[in-house]
């Protein structure tokens, strides 16, 4: 259910232009793309959107970077994987519900084989008495740090967000940090960042329609 709401936001999203064509060997492409995503990312939904966002906006150029951003939003408030949800929406929009399957299944195969593996041939004392293997996991951290830090700064320039806007991410960032009940509850934040974007358009709507009725009554005032 939620991988088909998530096809029916993004349908929604206005297509500029396409500068994916039909390719050869695509469904091929998706998979393999995806699949890179999903076997190289540690870290969560949010490590993996500045991979995501170089393969899929900057290698490929199969979806803008404003339509990218949008797809982001609609993704990180639907319910199910970061990574999976992306997937299943860039691959319907370029191949159908076959485009779909394919980047999906590149998206949580890697992650499968790897979590297969690591049940049957370690264990958790493995892990945590292994100085090697400790070691390995502890280097990988402050990368991790580091992927959830840059598609922020990313995805806030590109979003337009400036020093008079700022104190907004800020102050919501703090008050989910907070954990006081209620408060810090991401959905709320959600739900009241739709409502405000919804005002928002509505707003800006009624000003272009002042303004051009303006410049109508101006002309007719100067035709008189």
């Amino acid at each position: 259910m939620a991988t088909s709401t998530l096809s029916v936001c993004w349908s929604a999203v206005p297509s500029k232009s396409r500068p994916y064509r039909d390719m050869n060997n695509l469904y091929l492409q998706l998979f393999l793309t995806f699949c890179k995503i999903g076997a190289f990312t540690f870290g969560g939904g949010w490590a993996m959107i500045s991979i995501i966002q170089r393969e899929i906006v900057e290698k490929h150029k199969w979806i803008p970077l404003d339509q990218f951003l949008d797809l982001l939003a609609v993704a990180q408030s639907m319910p199910g994987i970061l990574a999976v949800n992306i997937s299943v929406v860039v691959g319907d929009r370029l191949k159908g519900v076959k485009g779909s399957v394919c980047a999906a299944l590149g998206t949580i195969l890697p992650s499968f084989l790897m979590i297969l593996a690591i049940a049957i041939f370690l264990t958790p004392d493995t892990i945590k008495n292994n100085p090697i293997v400790s070691r390995i996991f502890k280097g990988i951290r402050p990368a991790v740090v580091a992927l959830i830090i840059a598609p922020v700064l990313t995805t806030a320039r590109a979003a337009g967000i400036n020093w008079k806007t700022v104190i907004i991410p800020v102050a919501v960032a703090l008050f989910i940090y907070s954990k006081i009940p209620v408060i810090s509850n991401p959905i709320i934040y959600i739900v009241l960042g739709a409502i405000g974007g919804y005002i928002y358009y509505i707003r800006s709507l009624m000003n272009g329609n002042n303004g051009i009725d303006g410049q109508q009554n101006g002309k007719e005032a100067s035709d008189a």
